[in-house]
């Protein structure tokens, strides 16, 4: 198997991928694209976190144009199965594999309180049953790990004043996992675009999240407890904040718009 990950390996310099990503010979280049680097993926053994090559490397190697292999990675972005990163390459978020049927959610780019609130009903639901999965299933380990990313989140919040996307997603994240069913995970991070968007232009309520800090530690409590009950119970209460910080933030914009139009 040939290290593309860390540069050149050839005699000459070059830099080589593995053989297992062959050239397209189809009429149907886009599935044909995507099938050959769900092959790529799998021969290789990638994992989420792992870097692709380069989108000139895989258009030399499927001898299609770059434009092709850019539209099938945007594919795979808007699915949430890469991300992007600026000036560091394209990185595998979730494993992939043909038999694998992937469905991409449609969400409204806007930052509008409908499209918000709507994204905040679905999330109520998952996340109120992740908890409860996550209080059945935990092992030590995984509580240990979810109090890690907890006191981090905790700690970042007293540095920072308020509450940071980042480790707040990491705290959630953890117990997404922990809940042993991957499609939390996928779907609701489909929906962390949106409320990240939000997050750093709260529609004027500089103190988003507030309120949901405390009910971070009550959550991991009912976990580390084993409670389902009590852990369905703190995660509503914890989305009750934010649909608070919503409101509120509609009612910000609603005043700004009449004083904008008197």
């Amino acid at each position: 198997m040939l290290n593309w990950h860390n540069g050149p390996t050839n005699s000459g310099g070059a830099s080589v991928i593995s053989p297992i990503l062959s050239p397209v010979h189809t009429a149907s280049r886009d599935d044909a694209v995507l099938h050959a680097l769900v092959d790529f993926v799998t021969g290789e053994g990638l994992k989420p976190g792992d870097r692709l090559p380069t989108e000139r490397l895989l258009a030399e190697h499927l001898r299609v144009s770059r434009t092709t292999v850019r539209e099938a990675l945007t594919r795979w972005q808007e699915l949430g199965l890469v991300e992007r990163r600026q000036g560091s390459g394209t990185y595998l978020k979730a494993a992939v594999t043909r038999t694998m049927l992937h469905m991409p959610l449609t969400l409204p780019s806007g930052n509008d309180f409908n499209s918000l609130m709507h994204t905040l009903e679905i999330r109520r639901g998952l996340e109120a049953e992740a908890a409860v999965l996550c209080a059945e299933r935990a092992t030590h380990a995984d509580i240990a790990l979810i109090e890690q990313k907890l006191i981090i989140m905790e700690e970042a919040f007293h540095v920072r004043h308020g509450m940071s996307a980042d480790e707040d997603w990491d705290f959630h994240l953890a117990v997404f996992r922990t809940s042993g069913n991957p499609l939390f995970e996928q779907i609701i991070a489909a929906m962390y675009e949106m409320f990240h968007r939000f997050w750093e232009h709260p529609l004027g309520v500089r103190d988003f999240g507030h309120a949901s800090f405390p009910y971070h530690r009550t959550l991991f409590n009912a976990i580390a407890a084993r409670d389902p009950t009590a852990a369905r119970g703190e995660a509503l209460k914890l989305i009750a904040t934010v649909e608070d910080d919503l409101k509120r933030g509609a009612a910000n914009l609603k005043k700004q718009n009449k004083k904008s139009q008197a």
